[in-house]
């Protein structure tokens, strides 16, 4: 087994960034797609955020000596900010090239793509039959002693368990968009996941740059879902009910509360089909006139006509205009 080799099944918004984070931190990391049509949807993300990772990077030169820098350099690109100098940096960015390009790799073939990994991070759509249909291609390919993680946002791992082939090395680690940033790993087994591997995945977590959050039990949304996910609802109801228009509220929740951001702008950069496939899982969507019936509708309407978010160019905001 490499233990430097790590696999992340699927290429969408955050398998993308948690693959380039290993990559940057001296991973040799294997993107699995399906087919040849997810590698020309692929490829564009793997451009896109290992540019943004590099200009945050290269942006944190000016912080040096800034007692604001601490609030804004990329948490996980720079492993010390109060050792950090500018010709330190350098060297960051000087590395973090090299490794963005020669540690990245796209395979078709599943029995390639997982042979001899050290940890297979299974990030596709939240879909429950999605994720079985995934976990059984695999279990049987996987070496014995490979660690298998989910970066599910809402289901939990003992939902999954009986189909991965290795209940005991198999758990969840949730991370936050934007991870090079925002460094955060939500680590959260279950009832079957042993404290070996559990502690494995928690010292893996560190070594790409993460904080380690780790969760003492199951629990749908974890930390950071829990709070965050019936935020976004809240701001989708007024939306679906005709109480207001997205950018105003967005607009109310940054004035009330100095964020960077409203809802319906992280809802552009979690991407409207995960939104649309969360607000399914709720036991009303499809009672005509509910709240999540009206909500699934005009995410539907979005997304068939590919405003999907920011990757997308469009969402509930336009990304393409200057």
């Amino acid at each position: 087994m490499n233990q430097k080799k790590v696999v992340v099944l699927g290429g969408g918004v955050l398998g993308t960034q948690i693959g380039l984070v290993c990559a940057y931190h001296g991973y040799d990391v294997t993107f699995w797609l399906r087919s040849e049509s997810s590698i020309g949807r692929t490829t564009p993300k793997i451009e896109r955020y290992s540019a943004l990772m590099l200009e945050d990077l290269a942006k944190a030169k000016a912080l040096v000596g800034n007692p604001m820098g601490a609030y804004y350099y990329p948490r996980g690109m720079v492993k010390d900010w109060n050792s950090a100098t500018v010709e330190s940096i350098d060297a960051l960015l000087e590395t973090g090239k090299k490794n963005l390009t020669e540690n990245v790799h796209i395979e078709l073939d599943p029995k390639k793509a997982v042979e001899d990994a050290y940890i297979v991070i299974e990030s596709m759509s939240e879909d429950p039959k999605a994720k079985i249909d995934v976990y059984t291609k695999f279990k049987d390919l996987l070496d014995e002693e490979t660690i298998l993680v989910t970066n599910s946002s809402t289901l939990l791992p003992s939902m999954f368990a009986e189909y991965t082939g290795r209940p005991e090395k198999y758990l969840s680690m949730h991370f936050a968009n934007t991870i090079w940033k925002n460094n955060t790993a939500e680590i959260m087994g279950h009832e079957g996941t042993s404290k070996e591997y559990y502690d494995k995945v928690v010292a893996f977590a560190a070594s790409i740059g993460m904080v380690p959050l780790q969760l003492h039990k199951e629990q749908p949304g974890y930390i950071l879902n829990s709070m965050l996910v019936p935020f976004l609802s809240a701001a989708q109801g007024l939306w679906a009910n005709g109480v207001s228009d997205p950018e105003t509220i967005d607009l109310t929740w940054k004035l009330a509360t100095s964020a960077p951001a409203g809802p319906f702008a992280i809802l552009d950069i979690v991407g409207l089909e995960t939104a649309y496939n969360i607000n399914q899982m709720k036991p009303n969507t499809q009672i005509e006139g509910t709240i999540e019936n009206k909500i699934g509708k005009l995410l539907k309407e979005k997304i068939d006509k590919g405003e999907t978010g920011v990757n997308a160019g469009k969402g509930f905001y336009d990304y393409t205009k200057k």
